[in-house]
């Protein structure tokens, strides 16, 4: 069985682990996964987004980006917004959840989302918001965390593929 870890990487961590971290990204964008990104995605446009975007936030205090180590290599990521404006002291965002293919099914995910909430939690955060692909995998992954359904938008963005345009679900967890 694999060894399963997840932590915060500062902005010098992730520059040593900017080629796993696009692979990570470039898999999930090529298997379909609805990260904003559209096909074809290489690994050197998934290293370049953490490099020229993910990491510039995390060193400016922006964004969190917590990793899931399988072996000691990223496998998954999930990132956590918590540059928000001034009249929203108490929120975050969740954005990139994401678990390589090869993976999936081994409760990565559910880690990933847990050291998330702890993160939230240790940052003082009363409410988390995210948006996801209506019906994909992840909405019932956010389910089965306490997320609540806020709404849904039709047609809010084209699939990978560029073949269709999906409808986003809209979620929120409160934190006690």
């Amino acid at each position: 069985m694999a060894e399963i870890s997840v932590r915060a990487l500062s902005d010098v961590e992730i520059d040593a682990h900017l080629d796993a971290l696009g692979v990570v990204l470039a898999e999930t964008v090529e298997s379909g996964g609805a990260v904003s990104f559209m096909q074809p995605f290489s690994r050197a446009d998934g290293t370049a987004f953490y490099r020229d975007q993910v990491r510039l936030a995390v060193r400016d205090g922006e964004r969190v980006l917590l990793a899931a180590f399988i072996d000691g290599i990223p496998g998954g990521s999930v990132q956590l917004i918590v540059g928000l404006p001034a009249n929203q002291p108490h929120r975050c965002e969740v954005a990139k959840m994401m678990v390589h293919p090869r993976h999936r099914g081994r409760g990565v995910a559910k880690r990933l989302m847990a050291a998330l909430e702890a993160e939230a939690r240790r940052r003082g955060k009363t409410l988390i918001t995210l948006d996801t692909r209506s019906g994909d995998v992840s909405q019932h992954l956010y389910a089965a965390f306490g997320f609540k359904v806020a709404g849904e938008i039709p047609a809010y963005a084209l699939d990978p593929d560029g073949q269709r345009l999906h409808a986003t679900t809209v979620m929120y967890k409160l934190l006690t």
